[in-house]
């Protein structure tokens, strides 16, 4: 049986949104939308032995999760790996090695599901690990969607007070540039070799697949302005879409 181990990670301080892990986003805790989607996807697959665990400095993060989830583990996150400028591969590596040594076994995958990216249907979780295991070259794969705006064509940056293109290019229509997508930062797959390998904390170092998933659901909450409009959109899709509103009718409900 092979072992997977789903990671759900967030720290206590936030620049952008304040205790932004901490929110409730229409009527359940923020967290709660990820660790939904993980016994989503562990009832799929009830052929692997998967475990879930809760990396973060923040006891109240700890207080919300183990309340409704108690079977989460919960790894304490070093103060070291607690800064801005802390690459999020080294959070990784360090929930599979502090799990591997409390379990004594060895996962052949783990899995990330962002906190602050709860918009997600009932099959994408499944649908990111099915790429990854169809093609054993994958070192990971990771979760986008069709961008809407192309570096090609309609992007620009600043150069010695002049725009200049992003990418050195001569297309005149965008039609003619190539197909590029948004990182969603919802879903990451990793292949146990290239995590616990990779000393760099840079994901493109890596043989990468992208699992490609509905484009409206795309905002990374890191701003008040974010958290209502993605609160705006889910009221739409949880409508419109019954798969995106299946992984919030699985929430556990708090049992007084």
């Amino acid at each position: 049986m092979e072992n997977v181990l789903i990671t759900i990670c967030g720290r206590a301080g936030s620049k952008g949104f304040k205790n932004k892990n901490l929110k409730i986003f229409d009527g359940h805790p923020l967290s709660y939308y990820s660790l939904s989607a993980a016994q989503i996807f562990m009832k799929q697959h009830p052929e692997l032995n998967v475990d879930l665990c809760l990396n973060t400095d923040s006891d109240l993060l700890i207080d919300v999760v183990t309340k409704c989830y108690p079977e989460v583990t919960v790894l304490h996150r070093p103060e070291e790996l607690c800064g801005d400028l802390v690459p999020k591969m080294m959070v990784y590596q360090h929930s599979l090695r502090q799990m591997e040594a409390l379990k004594g076994k060895q996962y052949e995958n783990l899995i990330d599901l962002d906190i602050t990216s709860p918009l997600r249907q009932e099959q994408d979780v499944s649908g990111a690990y099915a790429l990854k295991k169809s093609r054993p070259e994958l070192d990971l794969v990771f979760s986008v969607c069709p961008s809407r705006r192309t570096p090609y064509f309609n992007m620009a940056k600043l150069e010695n007070g002049y725009a200049k293109r992003v990418i050195d290019h001569h297309f005149t229509a965008r039609q003619q540039t190539p197909p590029v997508f948004d990182l969603n930062a919802s879903i990451y797959v990793f292949g146990r070799k290239f995590l616990l390998e990779n000393e760099t904390g840079f994901l493109w170092d890596g043989k990468i697949g992208m699992y490609e998933m509905f484009d409206t659901g795309i905002i990374d909450i890191d701003s008040e302005e974010d958290y209502r409009l993605m609160e705006a959109i889910a009221h739409y899709l949880y409508g419109a879409y019954p798969s995106f509103g299946t992984v919030q009718t699985n929430i556990r409900e708090d049992k007084p």
